[in-house]
């Protein structure tokens, strides 16, 4: 088969799932729904954690990179997929494919990384709360963040650069959401079987790694709580525990299935659902959960608005 260079003036084809659905539009609407829900609650958490002093605790410092993390990752690929899908216009530039890839790589592991350590925030507050402001003091919380941030930046450069150099095919018609790693590897003419091991080992220790210490402080975490004497204290962490576990099921089963299990277990149309989850669907839900329960958030946010609505007026 013919190959192309992978040059800056070459162009992709992105056929998402707003092109291959049997409703359209309705999806196409569902789409835009979540992610106008997404800008707005994430931006409306954001605000809360930056205006509000009480809320300068680490607890609300990762919330608030949690919130950045997803506000990014929606608005690197949805806006392009509603622009294309209306627009009739389906083209992707080459620098363009290699900038989706780096930022989503980026959001989506400092995301995995951010939830672990989210994890491990919630495991010291609950098991040892008199130990809370020494093991999580304001520069353990900003070296959580700056690591998930370097490490995912890093990491994401290496295989955008490294898939990107790939000789691709004649036919660059990506039957994907965004520009991602596993649709373009399909369109690669060489063998790309040890560069896929190492996505696997990537999606290993960026997944799996992580998953596997959310479960076990989650699982302290509940042994902890079923000892507390106070039912109401124990109903109120079982319920909070449950909805951010619930996320976290969400998003890492979604990318576990892109980036660990094998390429034969994938087809074009289970893997453009699948990107709906932990680009779409996961930004939209995860201030909700994090935040409509907790009612200093709330009523942080009640304050914040209450000053915003103060001014205007005075304004007027």
């Amino acid at each position: 088969m013919e190959l192309r260079n992978s040059t800056l003036g070459s162009s992709f084809i992105l056929v998402g799932i707003l092109n291959d659905s049997g409703f359209p539009e309705l999806l196409c609407a569902t789409v835009t729904v979540l992610y106008m829900l997404a800008l707005t609650s994430n931006g409306l958490l954001l605000l809360a954690i930056t205006m509000e002093a009480r809320l300068h605790v680490p607890l609300y410092l990762l919330l608030g990179q949690l919130s950045l993390m997803d506000l990014l990752f929606t608005s690197v690929v949805t806006p392009k997929a509603l622009a294309d899908f209306l627009g009739r216009e389906n083209t992707i530039s080459f620098g363009g494919c290699a900038l989706q890839m780096f930022l989503a790589l980026t959001m989506g592991s400092a995301e995995d990384l951010l939830l672990a350590f989210m994890a491990y925030d919630r495991f010291v507050a609950i098991c040892h709360p008199l130990k809370y402001m020494t093991l999580i003091s304001p520069r353990v919380c900003w070296l959580m963040v700056a690591t998930s941030w370097i490490l995912a930046s890093l990491v994401a450069l290496g295989h955008t650069m490294y898939t990107m150099h790939l000789p691709f095919c004649m036919s660059w018609e990506i039957r994907h959401l965004l520009c991602e790693i596993p649709p373009l590897l399909k369109l690669a003419c060489s063998d790309t079987s040890r560069y896929e091991l190492i996505i696997y080992v990537t999606g290993v220790t960026f997944l799996l790694v992580p998953i596997s210490a959310i479960v076990a402080s989650y699982t302290l975490i509940l042994f902890t709580v079923l000892r507390m004497p106070s039912n109401e204290g124990r109903k109120k962490a079982l319920v909070t525990c449950s909805s951010h576990l619930t996320v976290v099921g969400m998003f890492y089963g979604a990318a576990t299935f892109m980036y660990v299990l094998p390429s034969s277990f994938h087809s074009p149309k289970q893997d453009n659902i699948i990107s709906v989850f932990y680009t779409i669907v996961t930004p939209a839900l995860n201030p909700l959960i994090y935040s409509l329960r907790n009612k200093e958030v709330m009523g942080a946010l009640r304050r914040v608005l209450g000053k915003y609505r103060l001014l205007v007026h005075s304004t007027l």
